[in-house]
């Protein structure tokens, strides 16, 4: 009797160890979360340090004038490729506020701006030349004559 009474001693003692590690698990892995989100956190008062910075310095001569190149263009490229997505969707920016209307709208449905009207020209070139296809000069005895024929 006193090994059954001393084999349960042993396992009560086992869960408890297994219950205070499982404990201490789950509380590393709540305080490692905690630092994850505290970094995440940090990370992102940088970048709004950094953004701050740029665009107080933006235009002028820094040391990190380089870098500043490299957000002017990524940034454009961004801007082109935007422009790019609302064309293939038939749409553009409101002035007044930036959002997404139709091309077609006269008036922005978010702000109520009126929208210029774009009426896309034939370039100059394309013009001259549908002008001489439906203009061509001819010569009127030559038109006479076969008239006359």
């Amino acid at each position: 009797m006193a090994f059954i009474e001393k084999m349960g001693d042993t396992l009560f003692n086992m869960g408890k160890d297994v219950s205070q590690k499982a404990k201490d698990m789950s509380g590393i892995a709540k305080l490692k979360l905690n630092i994850r989100a505290k970094e995440d956190f940090v990370k992102a008062q940088y970048m709004e340090i950094g953004k701050a910075y740029y665009e107080r310095h933006r235009g002028e001569e820094t040391p990190e004038q380089e870098r500043f190149d490299l957000i002017d263009e990524a940034l454009e490229a961004i801007e082109e490729m935007e422009m790019q997505i609302l064309e293939l969707k038939g749409a553009r920016k409101c002035p007044g506020c930036g959002a997404e209307t139709s091309d077609t709208a006269e008036y922005c449905s978010v702000c109520g701006t009126k929208l210029s009207v774009v009426v896309e020209e034939e370039p100059e070139e394309e013009k001259d030349a549908a002008i001489e296809f439906e203009f061509e000069p001819t010569d009127a005895k030559e038109d006479e004559e076969k008239i006359g024929d």
